[in-house]
């Protein structure tokens, strides 16, 4: 259960913690991060195993805020970089309970490496996890990367066209969208749409307008794809703005009647509207003390909670999952939640698998709404 923030770490390159606040070269090199620790694993064990290899300055096991458990990883500063070089080379792929811990530097804070993370849309679906590597090294070292596939890849092998890119400074990430954003790759037909992975700084009046001109717009569409991943298949042919909420409706009566109609809208771009829609009050986007809380509906009968960690947990670390049960039978009434430490990680969910088909079913997913609406 305590796997999702590891492998937010890992996945998506974000080294979070700041056992060492130094962020010279050297000193960088004496910080550890280790993950997919067990969860019974206690600090004082963590220092013990750890200490064998050197004099340590710092350990911490990270912990839930409010339970106190371990999310199954932690950090360790060592006084000197050799015994932390040798405690990496002994220590990484060590098996520890039914988990193998994985042990690596860990990156210091500093603005040069925040925000280096793409989302890319558009990528040829007979591409290869090498061949989206292949095609952003040429503009800085990449930190890690991930092509999303269907549930049936394995026959067909092809992927959704979605991927992440996280270089280790913002600089190459820059480069790369000025090269590759609204061009074509190679054996590919269709533009590339290459951009930074939205974070919560961004100011909400602009991402209300960013969706509004999505609507109004279809040429934007390929411009500003917001929650564009994953086609919306029951939405009805027409977008009736009667459907929208009375504030919405403030914000665009002065442009279209109530009850008018506008056909030319694609899928994708009935999905960013209403994304944004459902988000519209405020406290609905806020992080609710332990996290960013998402609703995932249309779930099968059968789903257990695992099934929520698998299909959320490469996109980051996950808090806690619910599946939420019929009282008589125990089985699943087809929703749940699902509860992500980091917006920017909750997003990319949302953008993924809003739309993402589970066997037979649509999945659906968006930020939970506010318990007063």
């Amino acid at each position: 259960m305590m796997d999702g923030p590891s492998q937010q770490v890992m996945q998506n390159g974000v080294m979070a913690g700041k056992a060492n606040n130094n962020n010279n070269n050297e000193e960088s090199k004496t910080n550890l991060i280790v993950n997919y620790l067990p969860q019974h694993t206690s600090q004082e064990e963590m220092r013990s195993l750890f200490g064998k290899f050197g004099e340590i300055e710092s350990c911490k096991l990270v912990k839930d805020k409010i339970t106190g458990q371990s999310l199954g990883y932690g950090f360790v500063n060592y006084m000197k970089p050799a015994d932390a070089s040798k405690a990496l080379t002994m220590l990484n792929g060590l098996r520890l309970a039914s988990k193998m811990i994985k042990v690596s530097y860990a990156r210091p804070s500093s603005q040069a490496i925040k925000d280096a993370n793409l989302y890319i849309s558009g990528i040829p679906k007979n591409y290869k996890q090498e061949d989206l590597d292949k095609l952003f090294a040429p503009y800085g070292h990449i930190i890690t990367s991930r092509l999303l596939y269907d549930q049936d890849s394995s026959t067909t092998g092809r992927s959704r066209g979605v991927g992440f890119v996280r270089f280790d400074k913002r600089v190459e990430a820059e480069r790369a969208i000025e090269a590759l954003h609204d061009k074509a790759p190679e054996q590919g037909s269709d533009p590339l749409i290459v951009k930074f992975a939205n974070n919560p700084s961004q100011n909400f009046h602009k991402v209300l307008q960013q969706a509004y001109m999505t609507c109004m717009s279809p040429q934007r569409q390929r411009v500003m794809p917001i929650g564009s991943v994953g086609p919306m298949r029951h939405m009805p042919p027409c977008f009736r703005w009667q459907h929208l909420s009375d504030k919405m409706q403030g914000l665009l009566g002065k442009i279209l009647p109530k009850n008018s109609m506008y056909s030319p809208m694609t899928m994708a771009q009935q999905h960013s509207c209403n994304d944004v829609l459902n988000s519209m009050n405020l406290q609905a986007m806020t992080n609710n003390g332990n996290g960013w809380c998402l609703f995932v509906y249309n779930l099968p009968a059968e789903s257990e909670e695992s099934l929520l960690w698998q299909l959320f947990g490469p996109f980051g670390a996950v808090n806690n999952v619910k599946v939420v049960r019929d009282f008589n039978t125990n089985k699943c009434k087809g929703f749940g939640f699902v509860t992500m430490p980091k917006y920017e990680d909750a997003h990319r969910a949302i953008e993924a698998l809003n739309g993402y088909c589970l066997g037979q079913r649509t999945l659906q997913v968006s930020f939970k709404k506010a318990k007063n609406e």
